[in-house]
């Protein structure tokens, strides 16, 4: 097995100055996106039956999430599997009706608490991996590219990893801390969690639902309908090339610049081709309706 060099320590986010994301490219990029979010939010709260959007758009989700991670299935089966629980799933279904379980646990506790903390992803992680297993407590989790060479090993020790944590949820709930906009803050506090690396396993899921969690969390959503898998999918080389990049050069503010320019993209396409998707679905249910008081 190849062993890359070793990288700088991850350090909390208080490193980082929020003057280094007042460029141009980032600010016009924050207008964009932020439209296209805010457009969708309407569009969302005039469906005058939300929860079919959280469990058509979650579920949909979840499947991209999953297929990240190599955990494929298809809408046939997720939604035979959906309707009757009770019948045999394949284990990659039972993984991502996990992950929409997941999704609705963390709603549900943002909603309650006004609040995303490191508590609440740890329930998100174990309703996910339908186990207690908390933060990491043992060394020895390292990231590995295709060719099997370890690119990064995340924070080994555990005292470590819960420090970093706290200072991540300070981040998330704390706006005096860091003054930027939102979209900014979501994009940062991604990587950090992507590199803390807190769980043993299902980090990259617990990520992407904490991500919608945040624009609920602030605001700029009602609800969890703007999922961002689909865009890391289409280009997974990107997302896990920049990744690396910043924790190489994290003093290095243009890296951090194009990883947040990527996922403001990846928000702003996101959320345009969610506005169809709800559009349509509007579009359904309306002619179903006619058609209903018609008699067919």
């Amino acid at each position: 097995m190849t062993i890359a060099p070793a990288l700088p320590p991850l350090q909390p986010l208080t490193r980082l100055q929020p003057a280094i994301f007042e460029t141009p490219a980032v600010l016009k990029k924050v207008v964009t996106a932020g439209r296209e979010l805010a457009e969708l939010k309407g569009l969302a709260a005039s469906m005058p039956n939300q929860a079919i959007l959280i469990n058509t758009l979650a579920l949909q989700e979840a499947k991209d999430s999953s297929a990240i991670e190599n955990i494929v299935t298809t809408h046939d089966e997720l939604f035979r599997a959906s309707t009757y629980p009770d019948l045999l799933a394949s284990p990659a279904a039972k993984e991502v009706r996990h992950y929409v379980q997941a999704l609705r646990a963390g709603f549900g506790l943002v909603k309650q608490t006004g609040l995303l903390t490191a508590n609440h992803m740890l329930a998100i992680q174990a309703e996910l991996e339908q186990n207690n297993a908390g933060f990491r407590k043992l060394p020895g989790t390292t990231l590995k590219n295709q060719h099997g060479t370890v690119v990064y090993t995340p924070p080994q020790d555990p005292a470590q990893v819960v420090a970093l944590m706290t200072d991540l949820e300070h981040f998330i709930n704390d706006d005096g801390t860091f003054d930027a906009d939102p979209l900014i803050k979501m994009a940062i506090a991604h990587h950090q969690f992507e590199s803390i690396h807190p769980f043993y396993d299902g980090n990259g899921r617990t990520g992407r639902i904490v991500n919608v969690l945040y624009l609920v969390n602030k605001g700029l959503l009602d609800i969890p309908v703007l999922y961002l898998s689909s865009a890391i999918v289409r280009s997974k080389p990107d997302y896990y090339r920049l990744l690396q990049a910043v924790r190489e050069e994290a003093d290095a503010p243009e890296l951090w610049q194009e990883w947040v320019l990527y996922l403001l993209a990846a928000v702003e396409t996101t959320a345009r081709q969610t506005i169809r998707t709800v559009t349509d679905i509007k579009a359904a249910l309306l002619d179903y309706k006619l058609r209903i008081r018609a008699g067919f």
